[in-house]
């Protein structure tokens, strides 16, 4: 089960930092997520933390009487967020749905839909921990992804992807869920990840294409990304 390959180790063999280079501008966009709706929570929970990081990137920017608890099935990854604790913020190798106590003012669910077996259970699970959410996915599907030859299997191998959204069947299993979706905007993961001026420059056309069209480049180039606040 693809589950096994978080709790024995070898996610972590395979992605070594575990993705906290992304941190930062997740981080980012959690709070401008939490700005642009006036919400003011006073405890944030985190299911499938990784490594922490972006608990940690929050907590250095949130209001200082701001509670944070991240939440990991993986061993591996929770011995990474262990220098990262301090008395505003703890982490837990533990499902946090099954949690008796788990209850928090927002819950952060970022990167974890696309490796659920069965995300439809996983959003009913969650659904009673937090009025507020904020979900993050990866939007796999594009135009760009399926005329690659590997595009979507090398994903599904390296990073053990399950299954692949659009913004549109993202949405809809929230809905599906009786979410109630409150805002939603892209970010530009790929632009974000671009760091010498050879990678800004092929970056160009994906930007150029989504000033015109956000939907439009999205669907054709991909490389973007969806967070989504819903109660």
């Amino acid at each position: 089960m693809p589950t096994n390959v978080f709790v024995s180790g070898e996610y972590l063999q395979k992605i070594p930092q575990w993705h906290t280079e992304d941190s930062s501008w997740k981080a980012k966009c959690v709070l401008q997520m939490i700005e642009d709706n006036r919400l003011s929570p006073h405890t944030i929970g985190e299911v499938g933390c990784g490594a922490g990081e972006v608990l940690r990137q929050l907590q250095l920017q949130m209001a200082p009487q701001c509670l944070f608890s991240g939440y990991d099935i993986a061993p591996a990854a929770i011995e990474l967020c262990r220098s990262r604790e301090n008395d505003r913020l703890h982490f837990r190798l533990a499902d946090v749905a099954k949690e008796p106590n788990a209850h928090f003012d927002l819950l952060l669910v970022l990167d974890v839909l696309e490796h659920q077996e069965n995300y439809f259970s996983f959003l009913r699970d969650i659904k009673p921990l937090a009025p507020y959410k904020i979900f993050h996915t990866v939007l796999d599907l594009s135009v760009y992804s399926l005329i690659q030859r590997d595009g979507l299997t090398k994903r599904r191998r390296v990073l053990e992807d399950l299954h692949f959204f659009t913004k549109d069947t993202a949405l809809q299993a929230l809905l599906d869920e009786n979410y109630e979706i409150l805002d939603w905007f892209y970010a530009p993961r790929s632009i974000y990840r671009s760091s010498t001026m050879a990678e800004k420059i092929r970056q160009l056309p994906r930007a150029l294409c989504f000033t015109f069209h956000k939907d439009f480049a999205v669907r054709l180039l991909g490389g973007y990304t969806l967070f989504v606040l819903a109660r």
